[in-house]
Parts: C-alpha cells; sequence; structure tokens
C-alpha cells in the first residue's frame, strides 16, 4: 500500500495482488454471499437481505411519512419532559389559554404564560437535550434502514418475488455482482449506524404513541441486530464490493445524522404562545367591535362611502401596495354623521344653541365650535370620496396607475406616494372628528349634570327648553351623550 502511496512499485501489480487476497478471502468466509469466480453474489445474501425485508416491510408502510411529521418530533420531545413540564405543555395549549383568558384579564394572562414558559424552557438542560436530539437521530437511521429498496434488490436474485408478500417462496438464483454492487453500497452507508446498544426499545415505546401499535416486532428487530453485528464484524460485504468493482482501497463513507430539534420545537411553542395571544385579542377587538357597531347602528351592514372602499384594495394587493387603509373607520363616521349628526345631534344642538339661555358664552362657543366643525366635517367626508371616482380628480390618476404593467416599477412608486396622500387626509379628517366629538361630548354631559340640579349653573331655562323639544330633553341629551362615546370608542379601535 506505501509504494501506491508514494508511487513507487508497480501499482497494478499491488492492486492484482491485494484483489487475489480478497478473492480468497471470500472463498473461505463461512457466509458464502458471494463465488469470486465469475463474480456472483449468491442466493445467500438475497436471503440475508430478505429476512430484513420481513422485519421491516410492515413498518415502510406505516411510517411512510415519518421522516415530515412535526407531530413525531414532539411525540419525542415530550417523551423526555417530567411531570411539571407535562402540566405546563398542557396549559399552554390554545384551549388552555382559550379557557384561561375566560377568567383573568389579557394582561395577567400574558404574565402567567410568559413565567410558564419560562419555567418550561429552564428544565431542559445539556443532558435532556442530548438525548432528545439522539433519540432523532436513532430514529433518522431507523427511518433509513427500513427505507432501504430491499425490493429492488432482491428483485435481481427473484423476478418474480412480490412486493411485501411473504407467504412467496421466493426462488433466489445465483446473479452478476455488478447487478448488485450500487445497491451493496448504498446499505454499508447505512451498516455503521446500526448498533445493539442503542436505545431502540425508548424509540420503539415512541412510534408506538405515534401509530398506536408497534411498527416492528421487536423480539425480531434485536434478532436483525444480531445479523447486523456479525456481518459489519465480519467486514464480508465491503469485501464483496471491493471484488466486484476490482477497489481493493474502497473504503466505506456514512455520515450519522446530527439533527438538533429542541430549539425549534421551543421556538414553535413560543411563537403558538403568542399567536393564540394575539388571537384572543383580536377575537375581543373583533367582539367589541361587532358590539358598539350594533349599539350605535343596529346593524352590522354599513356601506356609506362610495369610492373609498374596500373593492379597490384587490388590485392594490396585485401590486403589493396596502391600499385604503382607513375604510372602516372612514365608513362608519359617515354613517354616523348622516344617521346622528346631521338629524338628533343637529336638533339637540339647535335647541340648546338658539333658545337656551347660557350663563356663560364660553360653553355655547364651544359647543358650537364643534358641532359647526362636525358639519364642516361631513362635507369634507362627501368630497373626499368623490375625488376617488373613476373621473375624480384623485380616482382618474389611481386608475391610470393601477393598470400600468408591473415592469413599469416607476409607476409603482407614484402609486404608492398618492395612496400615502389619500389615506394621510382620510385619517386627519377621521382625528378631526374625534377632536370634536370628544368636546361635544363633554359640553353635553355637564348640560346633562346641570339639567339635574336643583338650581342651574350653567343654562337658566331649561323647562322652557324641555317644551320646545319632542321628548324629555336630559334622555334625549343623554341617548345623544351615550352614542357620541361609544362612537369615539369604536373609531379608536382603528385609530391604534
Amino acid at each position: 500500500i506505501l509504494s501506491v502511496i508514494f508511487g513507487g512499485g508497480d501499482t497494478e501489480r499491488e492492486k492484482k495482488r491485494l484483489l487475489k487476497e480478497t478473492a480468497k478471502w471470500l472463498k473461505k468466509d463461512r457466509h458464502k454471499f458471494y463465488k469470486p469466480k465469475g463474480g456472483q453474489v449468491q442466493p445467500a445474501l438475497a436471503r440475508f437481505f430478505y429476512e430484513i425485508y420481513k422485519v421491516v416491510a410492515s413498518a415502510q408502510v406505516m411510517l411512510e411519512h415519518a421522516s415530515e411529521s412535526g407531530a413525531l418530533k414532539a411525540i419525542i420531545i415530550e417523551s423526555f419532559l417530567n411531570e411539571e413540564q407535562r402540566q405546563i405543555r398542557d396549559q399552554l395549549t390554545e384551549e388552555a389559554i382559550k379557557a384561561r383568558a375566560q377568567q383573568v384579564d389579557i394582561k395577567q394572562l400574558t404574565s402567567e404564560l410568559k413565567e410558564k414558559m419560562i419555567k418550561f424552557f429552564s428544565d431542559f438542560d445539556s443532558q435532556k437535550v442530548k438525548q432528545i436530539n439522539e433519540t432523532y437521530n436513532l430514529l433518522s437511521i431507523f427511518l433509513q434502514i427500513i427505507n432501504f429498496d430491499y425490493y429492488f434488490l432482491l428483485k435481481k436474485f427473484d423476478s418474480n418475488i412480490p412486493e411485501r408478500n411473504f407467504s412467496y417462496s421466493p426462488r433466489f438464483e445465483s446473479t452478476n455482482g455488478e447487478y448488485v454492487t450500487d445497491d451493496l453500497k448504498d446499505f454499508l452507508t447505512l451498516l455503521p449506524l446500526v448498533r445493539e446498544d442503542l436505545r431502540w426499545e425508548k424509540l420503539f415505546d415512541i412510534l408506538k404513541i405515534y401509530k398506536g401499535q408497534d411498527v416492528v416486532s421487536r423480539e425480531n428487530w434485536d434478532k436483525m441486530l444480531k445479523m447486523f453485528k456479525e456481518v459489519k464484524k465480519s467486514g464480508v460485504l465491503s469485501q464483496i464490493v471491493k471484488h466486484i468493482d476490482r477497489d481493493p482501497f474502497y473504503k466505506i463513507v456514512y455520515y450519522p445524522p446530527k439533527e438538533r430539534i429542541v430549539e425549534d420545537y421551543l421556538s414553535r411553542l413560543k411563537t403558538g404562545v403568542e399567536l393564540n395571544i394575539q388571537k384572543i385579542l383580536q377575537e375581543r377587538r373583533a367582539n367589541k367591535i361587532e358590539m358598539l357597531i350594533k349599539k350605535i347602528f343596529g346593524s352590522t351592514a354599513l356601506s356609506r362611502m362610495k369610492y373609498y372602499t374596500d373593492r379597490m384594495n384587490a388590485s392594490f394587493a396585485k401590486k403589493k401596495l396596502s391600499g385604503y387603509t382607513y375604510v372602516a373607520p372612514m365608513n362608519y363616521l359617515k354613517a354616523f354623521m348622516l344617521d346622528y349628526v346631521k338629524k338628533d345631534v343637529k336638533e339637540i344642538t339647535d335647541v340648546l344653541l338658539i333658545r337656551g339661555d347660557w350663563s356663560t358664552t364660553l360653553m355655547s362657543q364651544q359647543l358650537s365650535e364643534a358641532f359647526h366643525s362636525l358639519m364642516q366635517l361631513s362635507d369634507r367626508i362627501i368630497q373626499f370620496d368623490d375625488k376617488l371616482a373613476d373621473e375624480g380628480q384623485l380616482g382618474s390618476r389611481v386608475k391610470n396607475y393601477i393598470h400600468k404593467p408591473e415592469r413599469d416599477t416607476n409607476s409603482t412608486v407614484v402609486l404608492k406616494k398618492l395612496l400615502s396622500e389619500i389615506n394621510e387626509e382620510a385619517l386627519k379628517i377621521i382625528q378631526e372628528a374625534v377632536r370634536n366629538f370628544i368636546s361635544l361630548g363633554k359640553t353635553l354631559k355637564l348640560c346633562i349634570d346641570d339639567f339635574s340640579r336643583q338650581h342651574h349653573e350653567l343654562i337658566l331655562n331649561w323647562k322652557e327648553l324641555d317644551m320646545n323639544i319632542e321628548g324629555n330633553i336630559k334622555e334625549r341629551m343623554t341617548e345623544i351623550y351615550k352614542q357620541i362615546y361609544y362612537f369615539i370608542q369604536l373609531i379608536q379601535h382603528f385609530n391604534k
């Protein structure tokens, strides 16, 4: 060998000598897997693989997608949890989080879950992580062993052999070694990975949980391990490959799996908990919004805006643009203006401002300014919406840019800027409306309180005002105040 490495001597002669020694060794080998003369692999080799095939065939079917199974990874990890970790894991499920959310506020729930995760994570010490990763890598070895194509190999010895039908009595015949050398080399990359001292029982317990039954006969697997050990120790398969390939320097190259699954599991668990909290917050927000809409309008089916709507957002999304971002609050604002401000609010405000005998002009002026600002905003909303019509000042530009081809990146940049300006204008209208509703609501609250006093301080002629309005003026003001309060709450859900 040294002469070959350092270039001395006759390389071919050395190679022939080594192959001759290999042939002599194979002739004497008790397994009788191969006849060097003629390079024929023997039925005994087929029987060796057939015995393995009988052990693993059922597992091939049962574990067809096991290598991709996130559930199986979780079962492996959770089989190593201590009792406290198991309890915490149960408390981190979506169902448990939802149930706890019914008992405590979201702030306390978030704090509790954070503490539980810290405790859960801290119990994954280095030893536990090592054992988990070793078990998962053992699964990988097991799957490689069972998924080796024994059937394809065996058909080279008996072309009539059926797949996974062991009632058939195979009639194995000798075959040319060149037909099986690649199969043998593939198998030899697996053989060094299989050892009796690995935690097979632990793995099979896990697989039984995964499939609800044993995937292989444990007794037969133990027998197979002894076969593997004996064949591996003898080195017969590598000797066969050397002789068939005329390569006395052939070395087995194998790669033990080195997967690490704990970090990803913990990351997914943390993300899942965070998403469940967000989901609860979103559900509560949606329920709160729906409740407020029903309280204010009596129905959730509202459509007041004509052009600043979600209808266009599908087209914007195709260009990866956010589109019109304040559709919902603008729609509710216009509806509130039409249904309440221009009707009930106007009626009460007119009575208070025109007929009211105010002790100070400061408060009446505050009420007047807030109301008239809202009336002007109502007109601005209509003008804003109309400008977005297809032939409108802004809508025509939007329409032009939205139909430009995607390769026209400049038009997308211009459209993005235009949408930003449109949304900024919508936000200004919303914020200005909220400020004026707050001002109007505060003054109305002062009026309600003043009406209830024995000696009025703000408006001195409440009796006269009460006579000039349909219904009880206090009840009317209280109802409007409540509607304004609910409306401000509604809009603030979209203005965060």
